[in-house]
């Protein structure tokens, strides 16, 4: 009889949780993110901050068509990555016969999209006047912001991912110069291994 109140409560335990949190992001969503944000970074080296001096604390006059470029690069990662999290993170919910939107669903977005939406603004707002070098560590901070922020409503993990990316952003901005990698190491390296550690865990 004991044993059966347990399994009812773990049980009770499970549908509260479920209730008030959203766990349906894949794994393998932060992974696919992590590789097209280092493929993007690539592509944006190789194209727009090789052999230029971009990573500055002070205003620079881009070269030859590099803000339409950088623009059109930063735009494409952000497209094929929220993509792909919605086609995993939707694959996982149909084999849980769960439903993709709720109110779980829409609180989470409401509180991503505040810092994301603000941080993103920002950050072209500064790239315009020419602040290139900003722009690695404003989008670090405000992502993690926006994780810290997400948190509550779904995996404990997000909160340690959203504080790693935080730090990565402020040692971004202490170190201009190398803030390119920083950038790659925060949205491409940590985001494929915190995908792994998800995929794996849950």
């Amino acid at each position: 009889m004991k044993e059966k109140y347990l399994t009812d409560l773990q049980e009770i335990k499970v549908i509260m949780s479920r209730a008030s949190r959203f766990i349906s992001l894949s794994g393998l969503s932060g992974v696919s993110t992590g590789i097209i944000a280092l493929a993007g970074v690539l592509m944006a080296y190789l194209i727009v901050f090789k052999d230029q001096n971009y990573l500055v604390y002070h205003a620079v006059e881009l070269k030859n068509g590099h803000l339409a470029k950088l623009f059109f690069l930063a735009t494409s990662t952000l497209i094929l990555s929220v993509v792909s999290a919605v086609f995993f993170t939707q694959r996982k919910t149909k084999k849980q016969n769960e439903k993709v939107w709720d109110a779980q669903t829409v609180r989470l977005l409401v509180n991503l999209l505040i810092p994301l939406i603000t941080g993103g603004v920002l950050s072209l707002l500064f790239i315009f006047e020419g602040y290139i070098g900003f722009a690695p560590s404003m989008t670090l901070i405000f992502y993690g912001l926006a994780l810290v922020n997400g948190s509550k409503y779904t995996f404990n993990e997000i909160r340690t991912l959203g504080i790693i990316e935080i730090l990565l952003g402020l040692l971004s901005f202490l170190f201009i110069a190398y803030s390119l990698i920083f950038w790659a190491i925060g949205f491409g390296v940590v985001q494929l291994i915190y995908g792994l550690v998800i995929q794996r865990k849950y």
